[in-house]
């Protein structure tokens, strides 16, 4: 099965900031979609919502400072029981964040959007922990018709 993986470096003393940026309901809200209603335990479910569309995560595992499990319970069809990872790693002055979207069914023109539009929301993220400002949706980075 096909996977989307994108790897970004964040500036920061250490991995916390990211993995409370990735963990916790103000901060995920900050760097993908304001819409989003969040459990953040393990067996939690995040709801994030852009406009008619969303998807659910189910918290599937949680190691603070160094790794994010998410299972897509809800969405589109495509996404449906792919799992969504960060893990986290510290070199030097930077958080290494590892992404991986994984179990997609086939590689489509959806996939490539999907993996296009990771790579903003992640820069995104970036921007929130290394400034305090993310680019999250509806203002997020415009790629094609579909968003």
């Amino acid at each position: 099965m096909p996977d989307i993986l994108h790897k970004v470096g964040i500036k920061s003393s250490s991995p916390a900031g990211t993995y409370k940026a990735l963990t916790t309901g103000p901060r995920l809200a900050a760097w993908w979609t304001r819409d989003t209603q969040a459990d953040t335990a393990v067996g939690g479910t995040i709801r994030f919502r852009f406009g008619e569309g969303g998807f659910d995560m189910k918290i599937l595992d949680l190691a603070p400072g160094r790794h994010v499990l998410w299972e897509v319970i809800d969405g589109p069809q495509d996404w449906l029981r792919t799992k969504v990872r960060f893990d986290l790693s510290h070199d030097r002055e930077h958080t290494v964040v590892l992404f991986k979207h994984e179990g997609w069914r086939e590689p489509s023109e959806f996939m490539h959007h999907c993996s296009t539009k990771w790579a903003t929301f992640l820069m995104s993220l970036k921007a929130l922990v290394e400034t305090g400002h993310g680019a999250l949706w509806p203002n997020d980075v415009k790629i094609d018709e579909m968003n």
